[in-house]
């Protein structure tokens, strides 16, 4: 197992699996596992001053800007924590503002994972996510579906198509990744282990897993 003051980093496109295998990771690990998206759809839900300047980014499928990423990142890790870091870095900069914080904090990343996931997969898997409103459970239509149709299996709730889930939404979030977020494969190639994100979960976590 890796020491304190270490953690794991999960990039890839958007729908590739990264929020469900990192949280995986980190109950595997009993890390703490720090999803930037769960973060500011909170502050979105609470309509707090930073949930109504992110709203305006995430609803047009851009990258919230990096100074407030990287606020909500450095408030976040503390020294020597184990962590997980689910939708951070997104941005050659914010990598760059992050290996600032990790340096301050005495805190280092172990590896990243990188999942692969072609383009089409991508526009499938998220048009058929659908998220619990009250426990933030991700379930999928297609490979993880609920007991009973899009219920929430532990709060019996409704499950939510979230904005940033939508075609058109999606389709913007995949060309910004290409943009911005592709780069970040090669910023950290010497820690990248890239894992084949198409196929069951489980299998997939199973891969991660014998990679530690």
């Amino acid at each position: 197992m890796v020491e304190e003051g270490k953690g794991f980093i999960f990039i890839g496109p958007p729908g590739s699996g990264k929020g469900t295998q990192a949280k995986k990771l980190a109950e595997f690990l009993n890390y703490s596992f720090i999803s930037t998206g769960d973060i500011l759809r909170e502050e979105v839900k609470r309509n707090t001053k930073i949930g109504k300047f992110a709203k305006e980014y995430m609803e047009k499928g851009l990258l919230v800007p990096d100074d407030l990423m990287l606020k909500i990142i450095k408030k976040n890790l503390k020294k020597g924590i184990r962590f997980i870091l689910d939708g951070f870095p997104r941005t050659i900069e914010q990598a760059k503002g992050l290996d600032e914080i990790l340096k301050k904090k005495s805190l280092k990343i172990e590896k990243v994972f990188y999942l692969n996931v072609d383009e089409d997969e991508i526009i499938k898997r998220l048009s058929s996510r659908r998220v619990c409103p009250l426990c933030k459970r991700i379930y999928n239509l297609l490979v993880e579906r609920p007991k009973n149709d899009e219920i929430c299996d532990i709060c019996n709730v409704k499950l939510i198509l979230r904005d940033d889930d939508k075609e058109e939404v999606i389709k913007k979030r995949i060309e910004v990744y290409k943009k911005d977020t592709e780069k970040l494969i090669n910023y950290y190639k010497d820690k990248l282990i890239e894992i084949d994100g198409k196929g069951e979960p489980e299998k997939i976590f199973e891969n991660i897993k014998n990679s530690l």
